[in-house]
């Protein structure tokens, strides 16, 4: 009999602490943040943004934080305004939230200009595929009405070039509101009649779709967090397998040195292009989807940190030659030629100086197959503002 107690006393114990332990994963796994952000001139977009992120918290564990676009000009009288007091947001922020809200206005049929500004800087964040996958819906607020359709697919253009997914309302809750007035709401999303001859916009139908709206974003987002992973780089060695690491592998590793993840295209390129057994390529100065650095050399950026930003060049021309030689850099039989472009003043005389920042790496890792030919130039201007362009040719194995 105490046999039998002590066993079910054991088995109280650890059921206790597994469902303790259960409990603690779900309350954090299950939290989720989405970003409602929004730009507003009278109010009325704010309204509509307020109304998403109740939507959105009616999912359990989902949070709303409510951030507006920096604005291109001061608004008059803004500290008198209902959202003076709701923070702006940065662009650099977007990549922490599971999902995103977007509200404007609707200027011309299209997206305000302050929207238009803040989304024109999320480059970096374009090439480092950090927006891929994340659920996104479009809410606006229209004077009339007119284009606000057209505004809201507009919107989507950018949404998908991140290759966000994009989520929209359809005909939820439309045979819920009030259909004795105009209502400003779209199958693409929640839009408002701002100067609708009624008043008192938004309605309580348009806000009823802004919420059931933010709700389906929070769903989504949740979706989006429970099955979102890092997806390694092309030159990742498969799954299978655990290959020996190869010597400039080895070298990179005695060095210290962890090669970045290749730099995605920005237009209608390739990163590298092979022709017969050589390998052309062309880098700047990213680093995480940034310019490492920018700006002109001796008066914006430093001697040191244009040698920084070199070395980061030549970094990101070994993570792209590292895909062309199919992920292994033994695959290289030399380097051929490396020109690199410095973003100077006209009298500038030092580029030799921080070339060699490239030319000394690249034959520390790649040995006397690393020795190659060279020249230097100097640019009144170069992509992005970075501060180094480096073009290299390899020869492969």
């Amino acid at each position: 009999m105490r046999i039998k107690t002590g066993i079910f006393v054991l088995l109280s114990l650890f059921s206790c602490s597994l469902l303790k332990a259960q409990n603690k994963m779900t309350s954090t796994d299950s939290e989720i943040k989405v970003l409602v952000l929004f730009n507003t001139e009278h109010g009325g977009t704010y309204k509509m943004a307020k109304e998403m992120a109740a939507g959105i918290e009616k999912l359990p564990g989902a949070k709303a934080v409510l951030k507006q676009v920096p604005r291109i000009k001061p608004l008059e009288n803004e500290v008198k305004q209902d959202f003076a007091n709701i923070p702006y947001a940065t662009i650099d922020e977007l990549p922490e939230y599971d999902g995103i809200a977007f509200g404007s206005a609707v200027h011309f049929g299209n997206m305000s200009a302050d929207m238009r500004y803040f989304l024109d800087q999320s480059v970096g964040l374009w090439t480092a595929h950090k927006l891929e996958g994340k659920p996104a819906t479009v809410f606006m607020s229209a004077g009339s009405g007119a284009g606000r359709e057209g505004a809201i697919l507009s919107f989507w253009n950018t949404l998908a070039v991140h290759g966000m997914t994009i989520i929209s309302p359809g005909i939820m809750g439309t045979s819920e509101i009030d259909k004795s007035i105009p209502q400003g709401n779209t199958v693409f999303g929640a839009s408002s009649l701002a100067a609708a001859v009624d008043g008192n916009r938004p309605s309580k139908g348009e806000l009823h779709i802004a919420s059931l709206q933010g709700h389906a974003l929070a769903k989504a987002a949740k979706g989006y967090q429970l099955t979102k992973k890092d997806i390694p780089p092309l030159s990742a060695s498969p799954a299978s397998g655990s290959p020996k690491p190869g010597r400039i592998e080895a070298k990179l590793k005695a060095l210290n040195i962890q090669l970045p993840d290749a730099p995605a295209p920005v237009g209608n390129y390739k990163p590298f292009r092979i022709s017969g057994k050589q390998v052309f390529i062309n880098q700047i100065a990213l680093k995480a989807g940034k310019v490492e650095h920018p700006g002109m050399i001796d008066r914006e950026v430093t001697e040191e940190q244009a040698k920084q930003a070199t070395r980061q060049t030549l970094l990101n021309i070994l993570a792209v030659l590292k895909q062309a030689a199919g992920g292994d850099l033994d695959k290289v039989k030399q380097a051929v030629q490396l020109t690199g472009f410095f973003y100077t003043a006209a009298g500038y005389t030092k580029h030799a100086v921080l070339m060699n920042e490239a030319s000394n790496l690249l034959v520390e890792i790649l040995g006397e197959s690393g020795m190659h030919t060279r020249a230097t130039l100097g640019a009144s201007s170069l992509p992005m503002n970075s501060a180094v362009e480096i073009q290299a040719i390899f020869e492969l194995e």
